[in-house]
């Protein structure tokens, strides 16, 4: 992938160019936060269990080797195989290897952002093994040949009539005029799809690490079907997907689906343990865990963005996004976007190839209020901004390194300009008398500056003002208004 500044405003201008996408965006977004607010709103315990979540994955983190030395115990005590991956390359590697020593010819897959991360569709078609997503989202964006355009909703982008003509290019099926029409032929493809399948891969959405179970949330029963009618089942996770116990994941059921559509509870929670037992009547024969590393480690290591590893990929800071909503998944150019995206990717692919992504933010803190177990992305944001910045500039490492975590300060900068303009900011702000005579300047300043249209935009920051007014300084300030009030 390639998300330089460059890269990434090309990206943006077209998707906002685009009405079909500005139209989902500016639904979508709105319509997922107000229902995630009357869920919330109604249930009187979730604050406290946003607060116990956060707690948990924390705990979880510190003590993450023990904790996956338990879950890969536990899987291996009731029948199951546990292979580690330390990158996407080797994820693939053995996920193919699995599927040929099964003389696998059909694959079945529930959504699953982790294997599209690794790229695994596109390893084992290559292996000559036919690959279908069974999420209908996920479904659509592979006949489109797409990426996901969000992460609970991956076709969300894509019209009705786009729907319509992809299928009669694609599946060769008749002109279908409604969604039910369309549901209705994609569920008849994947019922054959599900009965022909030698393998079914899942994601997982938490692994408990006491029972070796891994739970699997969703709404349409294609992950509940991947799962039980091929004879073998491949789940693939994210390492930071472990949990303690069921009790944890009680405690994270009841926000997830919450905090990602609303729902008091998702429709399909699957807690799988290990492979079908002598007395079942369905499940598979061979169950199989991939845990995967693919840049965890380093976000691990980081005091930083360690905190990232809690997500638990609602997408909810997607929701609230200013940024996200309009400029859509794809203009990420990765798995992973809106503002958890913009603060693991970098971390995941280099943050020479990300370099964009951190400083599509307006730091609103929005993301960090919606976010069901309170990351703090503003702040890693800004971490990863300094990053980026001392990457590019070797002088600022050492200035980077000495600032403190939970310092929301400016990136260090080599240009003069800016470290001059932030120490006369940082000069005026803390003296009283100073904020006073510079918005008395300000204001006289405003009187010749002022035209037609707007406010006049500096020379010096006219990058910044391509998209954006300068804020017109008020005929009247607050003090003075008050002063005036109090006489």
């Amino acid at each position: 992938m390639d998300v330089t500044s460059h890269r990434f405003a090309e990206k943006v201008r077209k998707a906002i160019a685009d009405p079909q996408i500005q139209r989902a965006l500016e639904t979508a977004g709105p319509r997922f936060d107000l229902a995630r607010r009357a869920a919330f709103s109604s249930f009187p315990e979730g604050e406290a269990l946003r607060d116990l979540g956060r707690d948990i994955k924390a705990r979880t983190l510190a003590e993450l080797d023990q904790q996956l030395a338990r879950l890969a115990n536990s899987v291996e005590r009731v029948g199951g195989e546990v292979h580690w991956a330390s990158d996407a390359a080797e994820a693939r590697r053995i996920v193919v290897d699995l599927a040929e020593g099964y003389g696998a010819k059909r694959v079945v897959k529930s959504k699953s952002m982790t294997t599209e991360e690794i790229g695994l569709n596109q390893a084992l078609e290559g292996a000559g093994i036919e690959t279908i997503e069974t999420d209908l989202g996920e479904y659509i964006i592979q006949l489109a040949g797409e990426a996901p355009f969000h992460i609970i909703a991956p076709a969300l982008h894509k019209s009705r009539e786009e729907v319509t003509e992809l299928f009669i290019e694609k599946l060769g099926s008749r002109r279908l005029e409604s969604r039910e029409e369309l549901t209705q032929e994609a569920r008849k493809i994947l019922r054959d799809a599900f009965r022909g399948a030698d393998l079914g891969i899942t994601g997982v959405n938490f692994a408990v690490a006491d029972t070796g179970t891994i739970a699997v949330v969703e709404n349409e029963g294609n992950a509940r079907l991947s799962t039980s009618l091929p004879k073998v089942h491949i789940a693939v996770m994210g390492m930071e997907k472990v949990i303690p116990d069921m009790s944890s994941l009680s405690v994270f059921l009841k926000i997830l689906a919450r905090s990602a559509t609303g729902q008091k509870m998702s429709s399909y929670v699957s807690c799988i343990t290990g492979p079908r037992r002598q007395d079942e009547e369905d499940g598979p024969e061979a169950f199989h865990l991939v845990i995967l590393d693919n840049g965890r480690s380093r976000l691990l290591a980081d005091p930083e963005l360690r905190e990232a590893l809690r997500c638990i990929r609602c997408g909810a800071c997607l929701n609230i996004c200013p940024v996200y909503r309009h400029a859509g998944g794809h203009s990420y150019g990765w798995v992973y976007s809106g503002p958890i995206g913009a603060v693991i990717t970098p971390s995941f692919v280099g943050r020479e190839q990300a370099s964009a992504l951190p400083f599509a933010s307006s730091l609103c803190g929005a993301c960090r209020d919606v976010c069901p177990v309170r990351i703090d992305l503003p702040r890693m944001l800004l971490a990863q901004r300094r990053k980026i910045i001392a990457d590019s500039d070797p002088a600022c490492k050492e200035e980077s390194s000495r600032m403190s975590s939970a310092q929301a300060a400016p990136a260090p900068s080599s240009r003069r300009a800016e470290r001059l303009a932030m120490k006369l900011f940082t000069a005026t702000m803390a003296s009283p008398r100073r904020y006073r005579w510079a918005g008395a300047m300000l204001q006289l300043a405003s009187r010749f500056f002022r035209r037609r249209g707007g406010w006049w935009r500096p020379p010096l920051i006219t990058g910044w003002t391509q998209l954006r007014d300068v804020p017109e300084p008020a005929r009247q300030s607050f003090r003075q208004r008050w002063a005036s009030r109090a006489r």
